[in-house]
Formats: structure tokens, sequence, C-alpha cells
């Protein structure tokens, strides 16, 4: 399965990006089937706030592979445990499936492009800096990983 994180901005140097590197480079180690791509995109920041997440909207969806499935992580989507996220990534994996997620800037993702994902999903009820979005969601996709495969990391029931 191929897993392509495509996200708005260009991660600096610094803790946030080391985090994120570290989760990717830990998923490649443990899931020799999940090839892992992260994409960045970058809009003109020097648009109206609805100009830009639409700009980042149209590259955000450029970016995405044929065929796979969408996942649009947003404060309004649907909330996972980590073992319920492992399972639908376990089900798309079975069905030969490649999934998408996007991730959008600072201003979030235009309303477009959520309605659009086969599925929305919230890392929790708080507001989270779009960079460490990122290595959140590689730290849940490693944990997915680590539950699908018998790996101690997870401590769960």
């Amino acid at each position: 399965m191929r897993i392509a994180v495509i996200a708005v901005g260009k991660a600096r140097p610094g803790a946030m990006r080391t985090l994120a590197e570290d989760y990717a480079k830990r998923l490649s180690q443990i899931s020799g089937a999940w090839r892992l791509a992260l994409v960045e995109v970058e809009a003109p920041a020097k648009l109206p706030v609805a100009d830009r997440m639409r700009r980042e909207a149209e590259l955000l969806a450029a970016r995405v592979p044929a065929g796979a499935v969408l996942v649009a992580l947003d404060g309004g989507g649907k909330g996972l445990s980590s073992e319920d996220f492992a399972a639908r990534l376990g089900a798309w994996r079975d069905q030969g499936r490649d999934v998408a997620f996007v991730i959008g800037g600072a201003d979030g993702l235009a309303r477009d492009l959520v309605r659009r994902a086969d599925l929305t999903l919230s890392l929790g009820a708080m507001t989270w800096p779009h960079m460490l979005a990122r290595a959140m969601l590689l730290e849940q996709l490693y944990r997915a990983s680590a539950i699908l495969t018998g790996h101690p990391y997870h401590r769960g029931e």
C-alpha cells in the first residue's frame, strides 16, 4: 500500500520536522509493505485567506494519486481511536487501495476539498499547528502499523 501525506508548507528545520522525520523513518522500518511519500506544496502567501485556501486545495488535490482513498485532516472530522484507525488502514490495505492524507495550511482546508474526501479525520477537538499535525499523523500511521503487525510499540488492550 502506498501512503501519501500531502501537506501545505515547507517544514523548517527544528523539533517538529525532526519528529515527523523520525516517525516516517520508523514507519518505513516496521512496515516494508507500506510505501510512504511526504509531499509538500507551497501556495502564494500574499493572497486573501479564501483565495489562498482555494489555491492550496488545488495544489493538494493535484498531488493525490489517482484512485487513492482521500483522507482530509480537519478539526470537524471524525475522531478515531488508534485501533479504529489501524482497522481502517488495514481494510484499505486488504482492498489494495492507496491512501492520501491532505493537511491544509495555517487556515485549514478549503471546504470543497473536505467535501470530496472519503474520510474527514480529526486529531482531536483542539486546534493544532499544521506542522505539528504532520508529526501527529505520522506517529499514528506508525502506531497503526505496529497494531496491525503485533509490534510492541502500541500498548493497547
